[in-house]
């Protein structure tokens, strides 16, 4: 009886973890397309090499929606279809993709992804995963994003600090406010909700 118990609950253990698997890796490659369609509704801007898109927006929700390691495992896949070509990054007039884009004026925003949604991830989950918890978790990963993104033009052309600024943060702050915003309110209001159904 004992055996046929353990071999009960091996067979069980087994069927969980592959079901946890498929699930996470259904939840990486759903994240990586809701980033990768985000990415396509984008509006260049002729001063900057950098356009407006909805990317930083998907990154802040996954990460305050998903795990640290889930959120940072989403954004690793999602750079790491763009790196092999798949049509994931925003277009542009001279980069299409692969590892050309990710080596281009936008690189250090897209890698920071990452690593700004893990550490999304765990301030929320540190605080009261409230709205103001939200809002401040989401501000402090898509501020990441954008010193990133800054420091990567400031290194690959020399540009003035000043002139950074106009190029790589200061056109992106009232956007990413509101991104910020509406990923906290969405994300918070996700948590209410299952508190009640709970």
């Amino acid at each position: 009886m004992s055996k046929e118990l353990s071999t009960h609950v091996a067979s069980w253990a087994a069927s969980t973890s592959a079901s946890s698997w498929l699930r996470s890796a259904g939840i990486v490659l759903a994240g990586s397309a809701l980033v990768a369609v985000c990415a396509h509704l984008a509006l260049p801007l002729w001063f900057t090499p950098v356009p407006l898109t909805l990317q930083p927006f998907a990154v802040l929700l996954l990460g305050l929606l998903l795990s640290p390691r889930l959120a940072g495992a989403t954004l690793a896949a999602y750079l790491a279809e763009g790196a092999l070509g798949l049509p994931v990054f925003t277009p542009g007039p001279a980069l299409t993709g692969g590892l050309a884009h990710l080596l281009g004026p936008t690189g250090g925003y897209l890698m920071a992804y990452p690593v700004a949604a893990m550490l999304i991830s765990m301030l929320w989950r540190r605080g009261g995963r409230g709205f103001s918890t939200a809002l401040a978790s989401a501000a402090a990963g898509n501020l990441l994003i954008l010193i990133s993104g800054a420091l990567w033009i400031a290194a690959l052309t020399h540009t003035p600090a000043r002139t950074l600024l106009t190029l790589a943060v200061l056109p992106f702050l009232p956007g990413d406010a509101l991104k910020v915003a509406a990923a906290a309110a969405l994300a918070s209001g996700f948590q209410r909700m299952r508190r009640r159904t709970k």
